[in-house]
């Protein structure tokens, strides 16, 4: 009898099964999925956190990993860049050249379980687990970067923020539907990408400055200045981070910089981490918020959700939920306004 009456206190709350209503919306369905358990909590959880965000008038930081716009995320992204759901794109140069692949109006294709990786090969077509490339296309779009780069002023180095935003610019007149990149250029929300060196936008600069003699550089100490700077100037700063990997690390990194120049900077307030990998692996994308803690990147009191999902589930659901749920709270937000030129400024109006 003691033991009952010590557990009670804490069995309080039952869990619901999650009922079929064929007349609800998918905000109506993760409404339900908050009285569920286990990843369906979490992603529910993720939702309402994300609304809080938005109501708080601080900056959203969103970072993207993986091969998602070859996946089918592009309209999902865009759709949050216009909307301003969130305020800063940091992303991997993987998703940045699909991006640009796809603007310049090719696609990416499923593959099928029956297709050899062999005759993939002997066709010039490359293979994302089960989605597909065309080599001669790719080859098209780093041929096309590589010239564009050769448009710029050589005279001095690049944030990837700066080109990246003059890239947008380029693509918006050529783009029959927005992007990541042009979506981003409309709407003034800066784009960061600290591991482009290791994406094909790096391999079209590369092939410029060997057949072309192009000295393009890049400067990625000023895309870390610009950020910090970004974080030092906010009220509060929110993450949502689909995968880790380099977005990831670099938004963790601008926290402590701001902090080092702004010593009331305490930490991200908000978080929302979105993946399948371990915080017991090596990888950084599963790392913890907790121990993101322990170096003053996330604040002491931050409210934090982490969702082991594919972030290619996870995304669909969520965009579409806040596309019914966030309008209240878009046309009340606080947002930065930023300045685009050589050097990026914000402010909050």
């Amino acid at each position: 009898m003691m033991r009952r009456q010590k557990s009670a206190k804490f069995l309080t709350n039952p869990t619901r099964p999650v009922q079929i209503d064929r007349d609800r919306s998918v905000s109506g369905i993760l409404q339900k999925m908050e009285g569920a358990g286990f990843q369906a909590r979490a992603l529910a959880d993720a939702h309402n956190l994300w609304i809080d965000m938005l109501s708080d008038n601080g900056t959203i930081f969103l970072g993207l990993s993986g091969a998602l716009i070859a996946s089918g995320m592009r309209r999902l992204i865009s759709y949050l860049i216009k909307n301003h759901y969130v305020d800063v794109v940091v992303s991997s140069g993987t998703n940045l050249f699909h991006d640009l692949h796809e603007t310049l109006g090719r696609y990416h294709y499923q593959a099928s379980h029956d297709m050899s990786d062999e005759e993939l090969q002997e066709a010039q077509v490359g293979r994302f687990y089960d989605t597909l490339a065309s080599e001669y296309e790719y080859r098209e779009a780093d041929e096309w970067v590589g010239n564009f780069a050769n448009t710029v002023d050589h005279m001095r180095p690049y944030s990837t923020r700066e080109f990246l935003h003059l890239l947008g610019r380029e693509l918006s007149e050529i783009a029959t539907e927005d992007g990541i990149l042009t979506s981003a250029y409309k709407s003034k929300v800066p784009v960061f990408c600290p591991g482009i060196s290791d994406s094909a936008i790096a391999v079209g600069i590369a092939t410029s400055r060997i057949n072309r003699k192009n000295p393009f550089q890049f400067d990625i100490i000023q895309d870390m200045v610009e950020a910090s700077q970004i974080v030092s100037r906010s009220v509060n700063t929110s993450v949502v981070l689909f995968g880790g990997g380099p977005p990831k690390s670099f938004l963790h990194q601008a926290e402590v910089t701001a902090s080092i120049i702004k010593q009331t900077v305490r930490g991200h307030k908000y978080g929302i981490q979105i993946g399948l990998d371990l915080p017991e692996s090596s990888v950084n994308a599963g790392r913890s918020f907790e121990e993101a803690q322990t170096w003053g990147r996330v604040a002491k009191d931050a409210r934090t959700v982490t969702v082991l999902c594919d972030p290619t589930i996870a995304m669909p659901i969520l965009v579409t939920s806040l596309s019914q749920t966030g309008t209240k709270a878009l046309k009340q937000r606080r947002r930065p306004q930023f300045n685009f030129g050589r050097d990026l400024t914000v402010s909050f109006g």
